[in-house]
């Protein structure tokens, strides 16, 4: 059973590969095959889902785009940005003048509506963008499924609370699990139970967006940790956490660390009001950075077969991005233990009492 298993899981991946295979096969005769390219598609965050390509042409679903200019609000679908021969469409709304490129939205200049400096820098002015993009609707989606999946587990308790069944008994002992080795160990016996609810939440929202973003050949997953804002705000909720509930003997510790000679401070003083920030920085970037890297080394190994031009290759790539594919299960669920046991050890060290 196990067995047949993988065979599926294997066969949905290659499936998946499907509007890879129709990308390269539609450059082919045009330009090079650029891997960087390739891979900024597939990580960035974008305007539109793409869902498949059919004989040379890319079929998306368009996504609402909300602009502030200087003239007030422009909505508009992301469709309006067509693609023509050169790439580059102009996009009318309201008296004003847009242009699309890498997935960032400019103000179109009178004369060329796109230009470039020496480094290749887009120098055009750009509005306040508030669009909806493929991350936003990824997490939407993955927001609506811990919802109605949580609800059903307290409708759960609440009928059965001594011997939980179905999904209630299902996470059971992962809620047991971050209550007893994260909140309680790092956080303490007498203030674990009010975190308890937002280190769930990082939990269960780091590991489930992680997994979304595996689904094979399902259009509408994106994986919403390699977004660095979305990191950064999930490490500045916890910063703002830490900060509310420190104490007076954790502002000790920064401004008068114990057993220091007075002549250190000035050095000491400032590195301690450094790693207040550093901490929450470092939860940012360990976790964009481990599912980022993840989702580059699959597009580069089963990009090999496009860049030897082989099919030769194709076992050897087809099975190490496999590999890493399952790796990448183990790295979901890591990360999201990682990010939540740090958020709980800063948190404990604020509410740390002298002893």
């Amino acid at each position: 059973m196990k067995v047949k298993n993988y065979v599926l899981y294997i066969t949905l991946f290659v499936i998946s590969l499907i509007p890879l295979q129709g990308f390269a096969t539609e450059n082919k005769g045009i330009e090079e095959f650029n891997i960087n390219e390739l891979i900024d598609e597939h990580i960035g965050d974008s305007h539109d889902f793409h869902l498949f390509d059919y004989k040379g042409h890319a079929y998306s679903l368009p996504l609402p785009v909300i602009l502030y200019t200087d003239s007030g609000l422009v909505t508009f679908l992301s469709s309006a940005f067509h693609h023509d021969n050169k790439g580059i469409v102009v996009v009318e709304k309201n008296g004003q003048r847009f242009v699309r490129y890498k997935e960032d939205i400019y103000y179109a200049n009178a004369d060329t509506p796109l230009t470039l400096n020496a480094q290749g820098d887009v120098t055009n002015a750009r509005p306040l963008n508030f669009s909806i993009t493929k991350n936003v609707v990824s997490l939407m989606l993955i927001s609506i499924l811990l919802l109605f999946t949580f609800i059903a587990v307290a409708r759960s308790y609440k009928k059965n609370p001594k011997a939980p069944k179905g999904l209630a008994g299902l996470l059971e002992p992962i809620v047991i699990f971050v209550r007893d080795e994260i909140a309680i160990p790092n956080i303490g016996e007498k203030y674990y139970n009010r975190y308890m609810p937002y280190l769930l939440t990082v939990f269960f929202l780091i590991w489930v967006g992680n997994l979304f973003g595996l689904i094979p050949f399902f259009p509408f997953a994106g994986t919403v940790t390699n977004n660095i804002l979305f990191t950064g705000m999930l490490a500045l909720f916890t910063l703002i956490l830490t900060l509310f509930s420190s104490n007076k003997h954790y502002w000790q510790h920064i401004f008068a660390p114990p057993g220091v000679p007075s002549w250190i401070l000035p050095i000491m003083i400032p590195i301690e009001i450094l790693s207040v920030f550093t901490k929450p920085f470092a939860l940012m970037i360990r976790l964009f950075a481990n599912m980022t890297a993840g989702h580059i080394i699959a597009l580069s190994l089963i990009s090999l077969i496009f860049i030897f031009k082989s099919v030769a290759i194709a076992p050897v790539s087809v099975a190490f991005t496999v590999f890493m594919q399952m790796l990448e299960l183990l790295v979901a669920v890591l990360q999201a233990y990682v990010f939540t046991l740090l958020s709980a050890l800063f948190i404990g060290q604020a509410v740390e009492e002298t002893h």
